[in-house]
């Protein structure tokens, strides 16, 4: 039986641990996509990056997270899914989230991860604030991550 794990958490995590985790005891995927997302400098700006700082609210990210797993397996026959998202203060070139994803078939398996990622960016309760050399300031939702959402 497929598995879906979520974890949310202060600590970096291992991108081949978590891999792993998506290959355990599922014989039937035969691709394995993965995804990860690392604090980038500030784009279009003089200001220089410092860190991120991501808040969430806990229990509802949690359940936030797996109702989208869920609704990626409602769309396509998937294997084991692993999310994980950091919160707290991640200063530049840090691991944020990642995403992996199993299916028998890489298309699904590629689509899925994509669907995981555009849903947690619109529905997945996250705040972040940028902290830079000009200050600090929290980021509005983009509106390139909702229209990802809505071309699902």
């Amino acid at each position: 039986m497929p598995k879906t794990v979520v974890l949310v958490q202060t600590e970096d995590f291992n991108i081949g641990e978590l891999s792993e985790r998506v290959r355990a005891e599922d014989a039937t995927s035969g691709a394995i996509v993965t995804f990860t997302g690392i604090v980038r400098e500030l784009e279009n700006t003089d200001a220089s990056l410092d860190a991120l700082y991501l808040e969430h609210y806990p229990g509802m990210t949690e359940k936030a997270l797996e109702k989208i797993a869920d609704q990626a397996r409602q769309r396509w026959e998937l294997g084991n899914i692993v999310i994980a998202h950091r919160v707290g203060t991640l200063p530049l070139n840090e691991n944020i989230v990642f995403v992996g994803v199993g299916s028998a078939h890489r298309v699904n398996a590629f689509e899925a991860a994509q669907f995981v990622m555009d849903y947690l960016k619109r529905d997945a309760p996250f705040w972040k604030k940028e902290i830079s050399s000009q200050g600090e300031s929290w980021v509005e939702q983009k509106q390139s991550d909702l229209d990802a959402a809505e071309d699902w």
